[in-house]
């Protein structure tokens, strides 16, 4: 096999531009026309080798968060203000606002609790709390709320409250829409009111609604007041039920709340006695 180091080029001299063959491990070389040394190899003096600046990776973004940023750049919301009512039109990825007919602040944060919180909220936004959250405030204003973790506040939403946890509610629960999960079972101490609640799990207090659901493998237990109740097959109701016309309007939803911590339910049936609920 031959020898790459063996092989020839061609090389120009750069004094004089004349051409010559070369090995191509050769460092330097005599020009055989001008008779000057040069390297054959060596770039030429009047040129000027550019290197290219490379530029900063791009930060990595998954297809989904992208989609959901643009998605929340895009989207807007009719909101509504706490002080004069009034409504208007905001974009997604606005976090506040000032109402133009009051000029009152406006929140429209998303929370994520995560551990133990006690401050007052009050926001057109999203409550999540997880697991591991433990909200104690006297009072939580939003848009919906996630409940996974301890909930001894009170609560109201104006859209849909999803609860998803196991244990005792000592606060007040209001929401245009309560949805009780499968996993769920729960011991509300005060009165729960809503335009309709579904319940997949298991639930005990008091109910103030339009609307009950009572699913499959879903059990409730207390005093119902209502204008219609669903009980599927398989599911399970037990206590004293109320059907009649009932009108829940915004402002009885937001009604001055009764402080929590209470263990007796306060019926409102005619000649029922308060009775406490099932211990845990």
């Amino acid at each position: 096999m031959a020898n790459p180091s063996l092989a020839k080029v061609n090389a120009e001299c750069p004094h004089c531009g004349f051409k010559q063959k070369e090995y191509v491990a050769a460092k330097s070389s005599i020009c055989r026309q001008c008779g000057r040394s040069f390297s054959p190899f060596a770039p030429k003096p009047d040129l000027k080798l550019r290197t290219r600046e490379e530029a900063p990776p791009p930060e990595r973004h998954s297809i989904f968060g992208r989609f959901e940023d643009f998605w929340k750049r895009q989207r807007s919301s009719i909101i509504e203000c706490f002080e004069c009512n009034r409504k208007q039109q905001v974009c997604g990825a606005a976090t506040s606002t000032i109402c133009p007919g009051c000029s009152a602040h406006i929140d429209l944060r998303d929370y994520k609790i995560t551990s133990g919180f006690s401050r007052s909220i009050r926001t057109r936004g999203n409550v999540h709390l997880t697991g591991k959250g433990d909200l104690g405030s006297s009072s939580v204003v939003c848009r919906s709320a996630l409940v996974e973790g301890r909930l001894r506040g009170n609560l109201h939403c104006d859209d849909t409250v999803t609860i998803h946890c196991s244990g005792k509610i000592l606060g007040r629960i209001s929401a245009r829409h309560i949805i009780i999960d499968r996993k769920a079972d729960i011991h509300c101490f005060c009165r729960v009111r809503a335009q309709s609640i579904e319940i997949k799990g298991r639930m005990s207090g008091e109910i103030i609604a339009q609307m009950v659901t009572v699913q499959k493998k879903a059990s409730l237990q207390g005093d119902v007041t209502a204008k219609a109740i669903t009980v599927e097959k398989g599911g399970m109701f037990s206590g004293q039920l109320v059907i009649g016309q009932i009108s829940i309007t915004q402002g009885e939803l937001l009604e001055d709340q009764e402080p929590a911590g209470t263990n007796i339910l306060e019926s409102h049936f005619p000649g029922a006695a308060p009775r406490p609920l099932p211990a845990t």
